[in-house]
């Protein structure tokens, strides 16, 4: 059995403890490791790492790691640990990144990958002048439902794409009378965040790796709840936005509209529906479900408002079946890193791929502060004329 050591810094949060701690690197333990060609498994080896001793003893106690600290220094030091992960709020990442590619390990870490394109744009270039691998989580293209949907793409199943419709999100509880779901430095500008830096580094991924590259982007922000509670029960204000009405214009032709909101009750099936639209048919697509209309059962829809609907529309639409029950879609990404950094299998999600994602955050505010569509050059454009500079 081969140990690999890994510096999980950050994962005292909410989506670090379920997702990358829980659900991921305890999970492959508890499987006995990750099977590798000839024989051998892979076994993570993580170090806990973060400010609060006590968090960090509560969770290596109920999952059962030996290792914990609250000195990054000492573990970027040791050579056992191969590799960084970093799940800390987003400004915080940079300095942690860039000291464990100084120090020789691997990078993995949550997004955004910066603050800006060009903190993000500099995280990627470090760790590939020193040779290191290097990657970022972008978890849903891993999901059971969307996983269906590449497939109905891969088949050619929707003909021609014309459109994507997407809604995302649900009512996050102000923190007065109930509690919120979501930490409330989400809430504050100053502290990083913002659903629109939050959720577009998501959508360019889905976008980029499902229908095409992203050519422009028109998008409309808002705040629509000015005040919140804190974790401590005091009010502030909220200087973050907490909605965005977005379109995205591709290279292909394709038009995209994503709505993505924590003020807003659901009223479908899940947190997140993708609606694509074809020549040959349509599909929506979950978290988990996909269904999908061809153009052969497509019903005949005729506009009268004086007499009664007899299409019922929702019935209309076919289950896409699942083949196989899929992993953990954090897991599933984790074991293709590991194996990455162990073997050399292939690992396209590299820090370039995040700072995709910072750079389509950075010009949908761009876009809403100038009230205008914003065209979404390159990358390689980007870090040329950076480099210019």
């Amino acid at each position: 059995m081969k140990k690999i050591g890994i510096v999980m810094n950050g994962v005292t949060g909410r989506m670090g403890t379920r997702q990358h701690l829980e659900r991921s690197i305890v999970a492959i333990r508890a499987q006995g490791g990750i099977p590798l060609p000839g024989g051998e498994t892979l076994m993570p080896d993580p170090i806990l790492v973060g400010r609060n001793e006590h968090k960090l003893r509560a969770l290596a106690e109920r999952y059962g790691i030996e290792r914990w600290t609250t000195d990054l220094e000492s573990c970027l030091r040791d050579p056992y640990n191969e590799i960084y992960f970093d799940a800390q709020t987003t400004q915080l990442r940079a300095q942690g990144v860039r000291a464990a590619i100084a120090a020789g390990k691997h990078i993995y870490c949550e997004k955004p990958t910066g603050v800006n394109l060009r903190e993000a744009l500099e995280l990627a270039e470090l760790a590939e002048r020193a040779g290191v691998k290097h990657g970022v989580v972008q978890d849903k293209l891993f999901l059971p439902g969307l996983l269906k949907l590449k497939a109905l793409i891969d088949t050619g199943f929707f003909g021609r794409i014309l459109s994507v419709r997407g809604e995302f999100g649900y009512w996050v509880f102000e923190g007065d009378w109930q509690e919120g779901q979501r930490p409330s430095w989400n809430y504050r500008k100053e502290d990083g965040g913002g659903i629109i830096v939050d959720m577009l580094c998501h959508w360019r991924y889905v976008l980029d790796n499902l229908f095409g590259d992203v050519k422009a982007v028109s998008c409309l922000g808002a705040t629509h709840i000015p005040k919140r509670w804190d974790e401590q029960g005091e009010p502030y204000d909220v200087t973050a936005d907490d909605a965005a009405y977005t379109t995205f214009e591709l290279k292909n032709g394709i038009i995209v509209h994503i709505n993505s909101s924590w003020c807003v009750r659901v009223n479908r099936k899940e947190l997140f529906e993708l609606q694509v639209d074809g020549t040959e048919g349509s599909a929506v697509a979950g978290l988990r479900e996909c269904k999908v209309q061809h153009r052969s059962f497509t019903p005949k829809a005729i506009w009268n408002p004086d007499l009664p609907d007899k299409n019922d529309y929702q019935a209309q639409w076919v289950p896409v079946p699942q083949r196989e029950e899929p992993d953990n879609a954090f897991k599933v990404q984790w074991d293709m890193f590991l194996k990455h950094v162990a073997i050399g299998t292939p690992f396209r999600f590299n820090l370039f791929e995040g700072a995709k994602g910072v750079q389509l955050a950075e010009l949908a505010l761009q876009s809403w502060q100038e009230r205008r569509w914003v065209d979404v050059p390159a990358l390689a454009e980007v870090r040329a004329l950076i480099a210019e500079r």
